[in-house]
């Protein structure tokens, strides 16, 4: 059965794109930050259009839910594209130091420029953008060291932009989770529908299941080991290598909830979405060697 488009793009993240674009005039640099078990579908196409030539601080958050081989693999590649990702745990604090210190570095040449001309330095005004429930308002709340803006593992929690002092060098804007008017890549919309990078609304929840575990299967056949299978024979007591995605929720809601796939179909999100599956990434580096 084939999964319907994924298409979400509801009127607060319309208004809060134009709010977004109108408001990086007066920012000094970017803090773009990803998903890091997804960060190629989490990154937005227009990205680079708006940023333009501002400094820009790639974030790669929740890499507490990837395998250390994973993070090294993504490190090594965004290197070789030129780009120095720094890797976040939002929930935990883990390199939100790090991620601070980078956006003051790169908004440093805002002062130069404004001494130079005889004018008092200002703190450094960086701007946290990204998709949906990446986790942009955890990690301000761990870079202040306090709760306050709003944070929920569900996308849409944050609704409008809003500025916030986080030292006497520092201004964060906080905008709300920003996502393409229109999905053109299926393959990248289902990755965030099964990672929780989208509303709800956007995606049918036990074809995004089935497709979750058709991708797993894809991805198992180019590893060496078989930590799929294993995994989801202890968690649901059936082989992967057995059952189409469809097939799949449909025995495990047979033997283990009655025959009811809705919620067999949430558990496995939710078990996933959790790290109860253990530390799985659903992208690995565009290389011949890694599973895509």
């Amino acid at each position: 059965m084939p999964t319907p488009d994924i298409q979400w793009y509801p009127g607060h993240i319309a208004k809060a794109e134009r709010a977004l674009v109108d408001q990086l005039s007066r920012v000094d640099v970017v803090l773009e930050v990803r998903d890091a078990r997804i960060p190629l579908a989490t990154r937005h196409p227009k990205v680079d259009t708006w940023v333009g030539d501002k400094p820009r601080v790639l974030v790669i958050n929740r890499v507490d839910m990837i395998s250390e081989a994973a993070k090294t693999a993504w490190d090594k590649w965004f290197r070789q594209q030129g780009q120095v990702p720094y890797f976040s745990n939002g929930q935990h604090g883990q390199g939100v130091n790090a991620i601070a210190n980078a956006a003051r570095e790169a908004g440093a040449a805002v002062n130069q420029r404004r001494q130079a001309r005889g004018m008092k330095p200002r703190p450094v005004r960086a701007v946290v953008i990204g998709f949906p429930n990446v986790g942009k308002s955890a990690l301000i709340n761990r870079l202040l060291k306090r709760k306050v803006v709003a944070s929920a593992r569900r996308a849409g929690i944050t609704r409008q932009l809003r500025w916030i002092r986080l030292s006497g060098d520092l201004d964060l804007l906080d905008a709300p989770g920003v996502i393409p008017s229109r999905l053109e890549d299926q393959d990248a919309a289902l990755k965030l529908a099964i990672c929780d990078d989208i509303g709800e609304a956007a995606y049918d929840t036990q074809r995004t299941v089935a497709g979750f575990i058709d991708l797993l299967k894809a991805m198992q056949q180019n590893q060496s080991a078989d930590r799929y299978i294993s995994i989801l024979q202890d968690r649901y007591g059936l082989s992967l290598d057995e059952y189409t995605g469809e097939g799949f929720v449909a025995q495990v809601a047979a033997q283990k909830f009655q025959d009811d796939r809705e919620r067999t179909a949430k558990r496995m999100l939710n078990d996933f979405r959790t790290g109860l599956l253990g530390n799985w990434v659903l992208e690995w580096p565009p290389a011949d060697d890694h599973p895509r």
